[in-house]
């Protein structure tokens, strides 16, 4: 059975920091690409940190590299731990944060509809 689920959201003020887990099984995830997006009310989901199966790569959508880092820990091939280092935190990073996965992208992938496998999410607020 799959199972993709965050933690570590919540409400902070800006300039604080906040992290974030993802803890996915039940698939050989250790070989999956995976990424954060997020979702602010009205807004379309938006990535926001992708990394490699190894996590030799990573990339960062403009609007927080600098601030955030994604990284992750393939503690067996079907039990893998996702993370996500937020820093300098903003308003405007207010909104719910979702982890995904999937075998079959490419390093780089930032398309939503790319990813197969989702996490139910987890709200972060940033106050000013």
């Amino acid at each position: 059975q799959v199972q993709m689920a965050e933690s570590g959201g919540g409400l902070v003020q800006a300039g604080g920091s906040l992290g974030l887990s993802c803890a996915a099984s039940g698939r050989t995830f250790a070989g999956y690409v995976m990424a954060w997006f997020r979702q602010a009310p009205g807004k379309e989901r938006e990535f926001v940190a992708g990394i490699s199966w190894n996590g030799g790569s990573s990339w960062y959508a403009d609007s927080v590299k600098g601030r955030f880092t994604i990284s992750r820990d393939n503690a067996k091939n079907t039990q893998v731990y996702l993370y996500l280092q937020m820093n300098s935190l903003k308003p405007e990073d207010t909104a719910v944060y979702y982890c995904a996965a999937d075998a079959l992208v490419v390093a780089g992938t930032r398309r939503p509809n790319a990813y197969d496998y989702w996490g139910q999410g987890t709200q972060v607020t940033v106050s000013s």
